[in-house]
């Protein structure tokens, strides 16, 4: 009677362990942990000029997020008054006109409590690249960005400026400018305007396909998670022209985290939904004002190394292609 019962438990945990491990992902069948960097490798082409557009920024009195073609590009939550540079060519899918987005809220340094822009806050971008073949040549300089002031006379009839939206709590702006790249990527053109939707259908499906993926990467799914990445990875290397070593490097990071012991995703909470791509993808980000989280995707764990806490986001964009009625991953 023992060895049954042994028997009926040996069976039943096997059967909980395949489950576990059922793929639930039909996108992008071919791909997997194995040779995920050789098949995006096979996507990247080289050319004698591999132009890398960046845009350097700098910030007073503000926190402000910057979206390319309506896709998040960078972030700046942590600083109220910095200046550094960031690249874009992760979100120029094709050669023309490319429009830049930014969302500006207030602070200012050692004042967690400000809710409103000062006077003197300001936001400027300048749009440079560089040549990934010819690291020793200057960059260009192609156009600059100032957000608008408002100008008048003090009692001395000097000429004072304030920044347009100065004692509000948001302010949005945006531009165009010109890029030209060697690559044509597919973009979003194919996919549903999940605008369109019923709200609680969308939301309903969406929760779901986010449960799913959760378990990926609850589970550590490796293949799976593969697929789910491969389209986005594809897509930011060939953009950068990135050599072999740098596509492994890339997924390497990807998967870093879930490989230790430690790994734990956090539940899905405190979330608002975010159409993204002119309503082509939607996601899940954090609702927290906490600068650790603000800006950042609901899809996330931690993980220990060295006794020092870590938290890795999953920037997962769920779209759902024409004709179709199911999301699939980006």
């Amino acid at each position: 009677m023992k060895k049954l019962f042994y028997l009926i438990v040996l069976i039943s945990l096997q059967n909980c362990s395949q489950k576990k491990e059922v793929t639930m992902i039909t996108q992008n069948q071919h791909i997997t942990a194995k040779n995920i960097v050789e098949e995006i490798n096979k996507e990247v082409k080289h050319y004698n000029t591999e132009i890398i557009y960046k845009f350097r920024y700098e910030n007073f009195d503000c926190n402000y997020e910057v979206f390319i073609n309506d896709i998040p590009c960078f972030k700046q939550f942590r600083e109220a008054r910095t200046a550094s540079a960031f690249e874009i060519n992760q979100c120029i899918f094709k050669s023309g006109s490319q429009k830049l987005t930014f969302r500006m809220y207030p602070a200012e340094p050692d004042n967690p409590t400000i809710d409103k822009f000062t006077e003197n806050t300001y936001l400027s971008f300048q749009l440079k690249s560089y040549d990934k073949q010819n690291k020793e040549a200057e960059d260009i300089v192609y156009q600059k960005f100032k957000t608008p002031v408002t100008t008048s006379k003090d009692q001395y009839g000097n000429t004072v400026e304030k920044f347009i939206a100065h004692g509000k709590t948001y302010y949005e702006g945006s531009f165009t400018f010109e890029a030209t790249v060697p690559y044509q990527l597919q973009g979003f053109d194919k996919m549903q305007d999940l605008r369109k939707m019923d709200k609680k259908v969308l939301e309903q499906k969406l929760l779901a396909k986010y449960q799913e993926v959760w378990q990926v990467y609850n589970n550590k799914q490796y293949d799976d998670i593969a697929r789910i990445s491969f389209d986005k990875l594809k897509d930011e290397f060939i953009a950068t022209y990135e050599n072999k070593d740098g596509i492994q490097e890339g997924w390497d990071n990807t998967v870093t985290g879930l490989k230790t012991d430690s790994f734990e995703m956090q539940p899905l909470k405190d979330y608002k939904l975010q159409f993204l791509a002119d309503g082509k993808l939607v996601v899940l980000m954090q609702t927290s004002l906490d600068k650790r989280l603000r800006g950042k995707t609901a899809m996330w764990g931690k993980y220990k190394i060295d006794e020092r806490t870590r938290a890795v986001y999953f920037y997962d964009y769920f779209y759902i292609p024409e004709g179709e009625t199911e999301f699939k991953v980006y």
